[in-house]
Parts: C-alpha cells; structure tokens; sequence
C-alpha cells in the first residue's frame, strides 16, 4: 500500500528526522517517578531497545530537573520533557533534551498576569539555545480558556484548531519552526477530524498522532488504530503514540502496538470499518506515566472495567485518570469520572463533583453511581 505521505517539513529530533517522508518515528512515556533515576533510566532504556524513537519524561518541579540531569548519563534515548504548567523549567531542562513539549492550555497556571506569548518566547529561546525541537500538544481536556468561550460548549474541535493554528502562527513570527504539533483527544473520531482540518490548514507542520486516554488494551489498541489508520493512510501524522494503561514493566507495549499498527497500514492490513459501538459503555483512561500519584491507579482502571461488565448494553462514558494535572479537566465530558490522588480517588458525575472516597471505597460508590445512571436513562 502506497501511501503519499503530507509534505511537512522535516524536524531533527536528537538522532531522528520526522516529517518530509521520514519513518514514522513511534513514542512512549516514562511512568516512574522522575526522581527515582535507576527506574527512569531502566525504563527509558527498555521502550528505547523497544524502537522508540523518543522518550517522555514528566518534570513538574526543579527535583525533577535535577533528576533528568542525572538521568541523560545513563540512557541513549532521544528524550523529551513535559513541561505541564511550569514554563519556567524549560531552562533547566532543556540542556538535558531533545524535544520539548509545552500545552497551550497550561500557560495560564503560572504567573497568569504574563502574556501567554512571553511564556513561549522564554521556551522558545532555551530550545535554540540548547537545540531542542519543540512539541506544541493541545489537548482536548485542557484547552485555553480564553478559546472554549468563543465556541458552543459542543464544540470541543475549534477551540483545539484555533489554539493550536495560533500557537504556530506566533511560534513562526520568532523565526522558528523545528517544532511538531498534536491535537489529542478521547474519542478516535475527534482526533480524526481535528488532525483532518490542522493538515489542511498547515500541511508544512509535522504533527504527532495519539488517542489520549485510550485505555488499557485491547480496547485501546483498537480505538488508536481507527484514528491512525484513518489519518497515516491519508498521509497525516509523522510520529505517533499508542497511550495504554499498563503496569510499568509492560510500558514497551506500547512501542510494540505502535509498530504493528503502522506496518498493517503500509502493508494494507487495516480494520477501519472496525467503529467504536456509540450505544455500548465506553471507559477510557490516561496511560500510566509518572504523574500518576498512586499505582494504585492501574489496577483500579482494571478493577472498573470488570466491575462494570454488566452495563456494556448502555451508552455511558467512565473516566479513570491518574492524576490531578488532566484528572479535573478531563472527566468533565465523562458520565462518571475518576480522578486519583495520594489517597483518596475524587468522583465526578460529568462536571459535578460527587466526592473524595479512599481506593478500598470507590468501587462500591462507582457502581452506585452506575447503576443511578442506568435507572434514570
């Protein structure tokens, strides 16, 4: 199967190309914490022999920093960093990376009396100064507040586009343009579109493919490869990412589903009339990684999915996040969401908050809440 693949330009990455006809590069993220540095580095390492391309590492704090310092001596990877909501680490991490991933949604969490636009400036500049790529990641879930309130609440699309279009547009105006952009979602047909219009729009621009919160496989296996096989096979997307949520000694699953899904689409193998059943249960969760503040998190993602088996004939959305930097946000368009902190396990009923109840307690309290739903529908 030939596939003509968008003409983007092409963004140096550590020792990889993306863009302009380079393999399709396949990513994962590190899910120890950060500071745990033998654990980083052994996972780093094991999803690199995997064939990732590029590794994630979260950095939430200058602990962190200093962590990824230690780290860049024991691992080969090409590494990115997650910034979240502190651009201010991008000076201290940007010497130990190839990449640098920032979210427009999160600019506003610090110094909110600074322009968003002096934010990416200082990113930018430690990106030259330290030759570093960028990734520009909107996600469905965080999203500029500022963009979500021109747009009908149903609308979850445009708001992504434009913030992500304007991202680009002032990161060129600085005479830069090694950067990749990805617009993420929950719902393989949402990233569908958005990623469709973003490539019409700026077909120059690499973009990095992935479902968030896909789940744990098979499901979420399968959700992704109906968003990729849709988009690759249009010849959109230049690097992917396959978010599952596993224990941490089976992170490389990811790299695997990644390859395998890629190789089916060039070799014409795909399953795209494979549809996700809008009148079934849907339960998506976030890939395990190091934000999550409770390993405790992945099993209970298991634990839901069992306990809520006898309602896979209803319509309902269950979210199971790992921590509080996409737990409040991203729930909100669930039926019931589950956000985890330290020790307690926080419960919404789409954006209302049910309340905080300890990991030996949620299930019965989720299953009340179900089988509620499931009367009044």
């Amino acid at each position: 199967m030939t596939i003509q693949r968008n003409p983007t330009r092409s963004v140096a990455i550590g020792t990889i190309q993306v863009g302009h006809g380079h393999p399709i590069a396949v990513q994962s993220m590190t899910a120890t914490k950060t500071q745990d540095v033998a654990a980083t580095a052994a996972q780093a390492n094991a999803l690199h022999q995997a064939g990732a391309g590029v590794v994630r590492v979260a950095v939430d704090s200058v602990k962190d920093a200093e962590a990824l310092a230690e780290l860049r001596r024991h691992t080969p990877a090409n590494l990115a960093v997650d910034l979240q909501e502190n651009f201010r680490l991008a000076e201290r991490v940007a010497p130990h990376v190839n990449k640098i991933r920032y979210n427009p949604g999160h600019l506003y969490h610090h110094q909110k009396d600074r322009p968003w636009q002096d934010k990416v400036r200082f990113i930018v500049d430690q990106a030259v100064r330290h030759d570093c790529a960028l990734r520009i990641g909107v996600n469905c879930g965080s999203v500029d507040p500022a963009k979500k309130e021109k747009y009908d609440a149903a609308d979850s699309i445009t708001p992504m586009l434009e913030s992500a279009l304007e991202h680009c547009e002032f990161v060129d105006s600085l005479g830069f343009d090694r950067y990749v952009v990805s617009l993420k979602d929950s719902d393989p047909d949402k990233v569908i579109e958005v990623n469709r219009r973003f490539a019409a729009q700026r077909p120059d621009v690499p973009l990095h493919l992935g479902v968030t919160e896909a789940g744990m496989p098979p499901d979420g296996i399968i959700k992704t490869r109906i968003a990729f096989e849709q988009l690759i096979g249009e010849g959109i997307g230049d690097t992917v990412r396959v978010s599952l949520t596993v224990p941490n000694d089976r992170k490389p699953e990811e790299i695997a589903a990644g390859r395998q899904i890629i190789e089916d689409i060039a070799a014409g193998r795909v399953r795209s009339v494979v549809r996700l059943n809008r009148d079934q249960l849907n339960i998506i969760s976030c890939p395990s990684c190091s934000r999550v503040e409770n390993e405790a998190f992945v099993e209970l993602a298991a634990d839901v999915k069992e306990l809520t088996r006898y309602a896979q004939q209803h319509a309902i959305t269950i979210a199971v996040m790992g921590c509080r930097v996409n737990g409040p946000g991203e729930t909100d368009d669930a039926d019931l969401g589950l956000w985890c902190g330290p020790k307690v396990v926080n419960l919404k009923r789409g954006e209302e908050t049910v309340g905080a109840f300890p990991y030996d307690q949620i299930l019965p309290r989720l299953k009340q809440e179900l089988d509620q739903l499931i009367a009044a529908r």
